[in-house]
């Protein structure tokens, strides 16, 4: 049976054995002798804005049941070639689950990783130190004061200056835990002197102020992707002194669980909303290690997290496939073989 959901309609399933349903989902019972149970699931889950359009009410839409029985949708008349075209399109779900469940397995990973790096240490040879009651030896706790210069960025709000400058700025939006998502990027304009004071340079690091809590600390490093770029005051700029700090450890640093645990429980909270001050920033305890086991730590984090992309992207391409499979079978476009071609004889 396929279960298509009511209330809050855009979510399909095929129930895996006999269910009770209840008045928010609807079941789609097929003559299984002229319709495919898999086929008629790829086909609805293309069709979903056309189903969103019957949707009624006004606080809470629904479809009603009879508007879901008159939707028309085309089908090959051979039950073959639905059975074919689902197995297909069914085998790329299959690789996009268990492409999933690497990606999650990796976060796990990653996450051991890190607890080891940043409590342990790293060899010159890339081995992972012994257990360490405190820290391993040759580190010790640094406020981040003591390491960087931490500035806030520009308030929004109010008109532009008349002699100001239009450039691109950063919100939190964009940064991310770990990358920048630069997909949208506003400008504003100031002063050229706040052009000046702001300008972000390759190698700062961009941390965030507050929001919801998973927003709380995150940053990544700028790599001067924007020319002329500055941050807005609810993003951190923190500019290293390389010569004590890398800043990709930084970064790592406050990605790490240490780093989340010690923004939230400094963090000043309200209901789902959590931030943190520029003070508290500043006494945020580094595990410092000498600069070049900060190097080592910072390339086999680097390593994880480039496994990681490659997985992402092979995920992404997966289901550019399955679309654009979905325009060519499910619509007719293109036809999928119902015989094998025959053996030759000699």
């Amino acid at each position: 049976m396929l279960v298509v959901t009511r209330t809050g309609v855009g979510k399909l399933a095929i129930a895996p054995f006999d269910i009770a349903i209840s008045q928010d989902v609807t079941g789609v019972y097929l003559d299984r002798t002229r319709a495919d149970v898999g086929f008629a699931y790829h086909l609805l889950s293309r069709e979903l804005e056309e189903l969103k359009k019957l949707n009624q009410g006004t606080s809470i839409n629904g479809i009603v049941r009879s508007d879901l029985e008159g939707h028309l949708v085309r089908i090959p008349g051979s039950l073959r070639e639905q059975q074919r075209i689902a197995a297909i399109l069914a085998s790329l779900d299959t690789a996009i689950e268990a492409t999933e469940g690497l990606i999650e397995k990796h976060k796990q990973i990653k996450a051991g990783l890190m607890h080891d790096l940043f409590t342990r240490g790293v060899d010159d040879t890339g081995h992972i130190g012994p257990a360490a009651q405190n820290l391993p030896m040759g580190w010790r706790w640094v406020p981040l004061g003591q390491l960087a210069q931490i500035v806030s960025g520009v308030t929004l709000g109010g008109k532009g200056p008349e002699a100001g400058v239009t450039v691109p700025y950063l919100r939190v939006a964009n940064v991310q835990d770990g990358y920048l998502d630069l997909a949208e990027v506003k400008p504003i304009c100031v002063l050229p002197s706040v052009l000046e004071q702001l300008r972000l340079l390759p190698g700062d690091v961009l941390m965030n102020e507050g929001g919801d809590f998973d927003k709380l600390g995150r940053g990544t490093v700028w790599g001067g992707e924007i020319e002329n770029c500055i941050h807005q005051n609810h993003v951190f700029r923190v500019r290293t002194n390389r010569a004590s700090l890398l800043p990709e450890y930084l970064a790592f640093h406050s990605e790490s669980a240490y780093g989340k645990r010690y923004f939230l429980i400094s963090s000043k909270q309200s209901t789902n909303l959590a931030s943190i001050n520029a003070t508290q920033l500043r006494n945020y305890p580094i595990a410092l290690p000498p600069l070049d086991e900060q190097a080592r730590i910072v390339q086999q984090i680097s390593a994880a997290n480039a496994y990681r992309l490659g997985l992402g992207r092979a995920i992404e391409k997966l289901r550019m496939q399955k679309q654009g499979l979905m325009q060519d079978l499910l619509t007719g476009k293109v036809r999928v073989p119902l015989h094998e071609p025959e053996p030759a004889v000699a």
